[in-house]
């Protein structure tokens, strides 16, 4: 017999609709082969729009926080959940886990093309959405960094766990 943990998690934003997200992870492509380069971002104004599924007629947010972190573009914004009651909406489907990725809206300034796709070297961010599935498939929200960890600890005690069920030890 297998003994799992299960822990319920959810992806949130806070209750002020405070959010953060990790917008385009460097050095992996996206679901159509193209890449961007740190650096590329090296031009964001800020603050950027936040829209709900790239529709321009939805905004609901804004983004007043983009750095070029080690992993990819990171962002922190704000749905405008006091102003806006499709932001509150957009809340509820992030803290639901309906909706967990980030997809951006850029113009490519300067691309080289290799195998499979394209190598970005310089782009303009227009704007960045939520969306149920992203162009890039690591592009993600992590404001609950303590839901993204509970995960993992959870899938490191499931594996452990059948590990050791199927070596028969018992305590």
């Amino acid at each position: 017999m297998t003994d799992r943990l299960i822990l319920e998690t959810k992806f949130a934003v806070t209750d002020a609709g405070e959010i953060e997200a990790l917008a385009w992870p460097f050095d992996t492509p996206d679901r159509v082969g193209d890449m961007i380069q740190k650096g590329a971002f090296a031009n964001v104004n800020l603050p950027l729009t936040m829209l709900f599924g790239h529709d321009q007629n939805d905004p609901v947010g804004v983004w007043t926080e983009a750095i070029e972190a080690p992993d990819g573009l990171r962002l922190k914004g704000k749905l405008l959940v006091d102003d806006v009651a499709r932001a509150r909406e957009v809340r509820a489907l992030v803290k639901s886990g309906a909706v967990r990725g980030i997809s951006i809206g850029f113009v490519t300034r300067k691309a080289t093309p290799r195998t499979g796709g394209r190598t970005i070297t310089n782009l303009e961010l227009l704007e960045a959405s939520l969306v149920a599935i992203p162009m890039h498939p690591g592009a993600r929200v992590t404001s609950a960094k303590s839901a993204v960890k509970a995960l993992a600890i959870a899938d490191a005690i499931n594996r452990a766990t059948a590990h050791f069920s199927q070596r028969n030890y018992r305590a």
